[in-house]
């Protein structure tokens, strides 16, 4: 369902803050993220009533927690396969999952090209800091060679991967990124994301004060440039192009791509029609479908 079909509220950004306090380290990006989720459900006028808010296991992972909603905590990288099972039985509410780049792309890594593929109707916002936080600070798939951790006290022997290029491969149909401290640019593409329908990605750059100390703020101030307001959306060429890299090696900040496809909910309920509905359900008749 999109989202212009819920029911809307009216409610400040602030009154979707849940009883339970922000444990964040002081400094964290994550809050810049939280404020801006804050604000995109505000301009929208989603009800708490009507959203999912799910998330796997990190520091990004807490999110949950810390919004009014129906919520789920989900095991360490399952939160996307948890949140397309809860789409599915209610295709009504609107979905959105956190977490972080070790649980989505490492742990969870598994998942993320299907989400895409499948362009199962939700939002996944991917808080990138570049390091496992909660567990204390160990090499991440999105970490630079150059960070010394835990587990690579001598620096790592790995490439960075780049998740718009992931995303826009495997078919997602939203890509955008945004940095946490311009928190009003990450609630303009979050909300971007929420209206879309289908599956949309937002990743955002998060700094970790406490165990990532080359990432800093500067860092990421410097590394981003806002995409040019001419960039063709619906080009996914074009949208590649920016993934790879801008000039002087900066890192899009914006909306990358965005494109209209069926939807997975959508798909599963035209061959459920095509049987006869759920009262008539019957294996057979979708495998009689397919048969050659």
């Amino acid at each position: 369902m999109s989202i212009s079909a819920l029911h809307k509220t009216e409610m400040k950004p602030k009154e979707y803050k849940s009883e339970v306090p922000v444990v964040w380290c002081p400094g964290c990006g994550h809050h810049g993220i939280l404020n801006g989720i804050y604000r995109a459900l505000s301009e929208l006028g989603v009800d708490p009533n009507n959203m999912m808010s799910l998330s796997g296991i990190g520091c990004s992972s807490r999110t949950p927690y810390f919004i009014k909603s129906y919520k789920m905590h989900t095991l360490h990288g399952r939160a996307g396969a948890v949140a397309t099972g809860a789409q599915l039985a209610q295709p009504d509410q609107l979905v959105m999952v956190t977490g972080g780049d070790g649980d989505g792309f490492s742990i969870g890594g598994g998942h993320m090209p299907h989400m895409a593929r499948k362009n199962v109707n939700l939002t996944y916002v991917l808080y990138d800091n570049g390091i496992y936080g909660l567990t204390k600070g160990q090499y991440s798939p999105t970490s630079r060679p150059e960070m010394t951790a835990y587990t690579t006290p001598y620096g790592g022997p790995d490439e960075p991967m780049n998740p718009l290029l992931y995303m826009l491969t495997y078919g997602a149909t939203y890509v955008a990124q945004g940095f946490a401290g311009k928190p009003k640019v990450c609630a303009e593409l979050i909300k971007g994301a929420l209206e879309h329908k289908g599956f949309s990605y937002v990743n955002i750059f998060s700094q970790c004060p406490t165990f990532n100390k080359i990432d800093t703020v500067q860092y990421y101030r410097d590394l981003v440039l806002e995409i040019p307001e001419d960039h063709d959306h619906s080009r996914l060429g074009k949208a590649i192009d920016l993934a790879r890299g801008m000039e002087n090696g900066k890192a899009p900040m914006g909306l990358l791509y965005k494109t209209d496809k069926p939807t997975l909910d959508e798909k599963l309920a035209d061959i459920v029609a095509k049987v006869g509905g759920h009262k008539d359900y019957d294996l057979n008749k979708i495998v009689d479908l397919y048969r050659p």
